[in-house]
């Protein structure tokens, strides 16, 4: 079928060729023991059994003597299928020729000639590129099998890719994790939406993606092609708003509430979410409060519905009473109170505030300890070491520290500094090295599935986006970060040691904020004042 030199696996018949063993698959069966229809083998016995469920012998593998199932039985003897792929994929430069090859002899590890030098048969190589590697689809090496792969997935009737999605595909094409890429276009639920868009079945718009049944993955689909300029941008977590609060007023079952509370989520909580969300383009728009905004609403609505009351009858003593015998979720419709009130919709209402204790601080000692690990044990993600770093000692927020751009960190030389605020603040080796590490290589390994050349710091898995807040908390909770503990720990030192003007300035707060670090630490604006003083005796 290939027309390669290869051991035959089926013998040419009146009706079809010789069918070696790359070429050769397996006929489709429903496996006799897992129920799934796999390529089996007794079909024709009657007996179709998958290659996961055929018991399978165990032999000492020839370069690693652990006793497991084998691969494949080379002339040094049988070699199970972890050794089999790094045999695969064991380069370097041949001690007889000098040139970049694949290693195999002597057989394992330490193998140090190439096929030609040893006199052997070249083995999987790649039909396309040539390169000797191993081998995934008809002789291809994994970069040509997905390249392959990928213009199948978006051809379009005529079987060419369409225009505005030749930049999905070079770039799917081009993943630094073939193998990764290769499984989402064969099992990921993503792929099948590419498809369906390539070929006309499906409208490309943000509507018909909203529509899929699958959410997440057309939600992905979506960034996608946004990177690529394939749809316009739209910010999302203000389109789930309007959605969210749509669904929360169809389902209230008086005429008049629903009209109270729509008008009250339109004009006052979306209206003031857009507006944040025009004047912080780099940052999340920001909608659990603003949701539950209205939750508030609908459920004091509720309350007052279930006590034969309205909000043109509610007094004070029935708003103290409905806040009294909650939660302190029920302080979440103070906005809506207020808002009714300007608008005569109630008597005069009011809610009063709810102040929030100091909250927990991470422990001095367990906080040096946990900055330690960060900076110097082995084995720790980079993108952690710097998030959790961010935290720790500049006490950033996770909100912030997630939509930070490369274009924040300056680097000149041997010297690193990081803009936070309006001054950038040069930072110190290890972490400098970090940084400068994270920037060149350590954020590839959060790239995901067609995801173009990212500015962010910490890039997410969804294309063109940056890691979300909740994820990096999960991640940092690992070695014992709490983001709220951990801040207030490192805003206790820096208060304590840094001016407040100064402290604003440099990690990007008000100075009304910094002046409240400053007090709570025990500092005061003389600390600036002797510092402004002896800057001018020096000078």
């Amino acid at each position: 079928m290939c027309g390669r030199v290869e051991p035959i696996c089926v013998q040419a018949t009146a009706t079809g060729p010789d069918v070696c063993v790359s070429c050769y698959k397996l006929p489709e069966g429903v496996c006799g023991s897992c129920g799934r229809t796999r390529p089996c083998t007794g079909v024709a016995a009657g007996r179709p059994r998958c290659l996961r469920c055929v018991p399978r012998a165990t032999v000492p593998c020839a370069h690693c003597g652990a006793n497991r199932p084998p691969t494949v039985r080379w002339a040094e003897g049988p070699v199970c299928d972890p050794c089999y792929g790094a045999a695969l994929r064991r380069r370097g430069r041949c001690s007889d020729c000098g040139v970049e090859r694949r290693l195999v002899s002597p057989p394992g590890p330490d193998a140090i000639r190439c096929c030609d030098c040893s006199g052997l048969p070249p083995m999987h190589t790649c039909v396309e590129c040539g390169r000797e590697d191993k081998l995934y689809e008809r002789g291809r090496c994994e970069r040509c099998a997905l390249v392959r792969r990928t213009a199948h997935v978006l051809s379009g009737p005529d079987g060419m890719v369409p225009a505005g999605l030749v930049g999905v595909r070079d770039t799917i094409a081009a993943s630094p994790t073939p193998r990764k890429a290769l499984n989402w276009l064969r099992q990921g639920a993503g792929a099948p939406i590419l498809t369906e868009m390539a070929r006309g079945t499906m409208a490309v718009s943000h509507e018909a993606l909203d529509a899929h049944g699958r959410p997440r993955a057309a939600n992905h689909v979506r960034q996608m092609l946004v990177a690529h300029g394939v749809l316009p941008p739209r910010d999302e977590r203000l389109v789930a708003l309007e959605r969210m609060n749509a669904q929360t007023v169809a389902a209230m079952g008086r005429a008049d509430d629903r009209k109270t509370v729509a008008a009250f989520a339109t004009w006052r909580v979306l209206r003031r979410v857009r507006r944040r969300a025009d004047h912080h383009t780099n940052e999340r728009t920001a909608i659990n409060h603003a949701r539950n905004q209205v939750i508030g609403a609908t459920r004091f609505l509720d309350w007052l519905a279930d006590h034969g009351l309205t909000l043109a009858t509610c007094t004070q003593g029935d708003l103290d009473l409905w806040l009294a015998t909650g939660g302190r979720s029920r302080y979440d419709a103070h906005h809506f109170v207020d808002w009714t009130s300007q608008r005569k919709l109630s008597p005069k209402l009011s809610v009063p505030s709810l102040r929030s204790g100091p909250g927990d601080c991470l422990d001095a000692e367990q906080r040096w300890t946990i900055i330690a690990t960060l900076l110097r044990a082995p084995g720790i993600e980079t993108a952690d070491r710097v998030a959790g770093s961010f935290v720790l000692l500049y006490a950033q927020t996770l909100s912030r520290i997630a939509v930070m751009t490369v274009d924040a960190v300056t680097i000149t030389g041997s010297d690193v500094s990081v803009r936070f605020g309006t001054q950038a603040v040069l930072v110190a080796a290890p972490l400098a090295t970090h940084i400068t590490d994270l920037i060149n290589t350590g954020r590839a390994h959060h790239v995901g599935i067609g995801s173009t050349p990212s500015r962010w710091l910490f890039p997410g898995h969804l294309p063109g986006q940056p890691i979300t807040a909740l994820r990096l908390g999960q991640r940092l909770s690992a070695f014992g970060i709490d983001g709220r503990a951990a801040r207030r720990a490192a805003q206790a030192q820096l208060a304590a040691e840094v001016p407040a003007v100064v402290l604003a300035e440099m990690l990007g707060i008000a100075v009304g904020t910094a002046v409240d670090w400053v007090h709570a630490a025990g500092g005061d604006w003389a600390t600036y004042a002797s510092i402004t003083a002896a800057d001018a005796d020096l000078s």
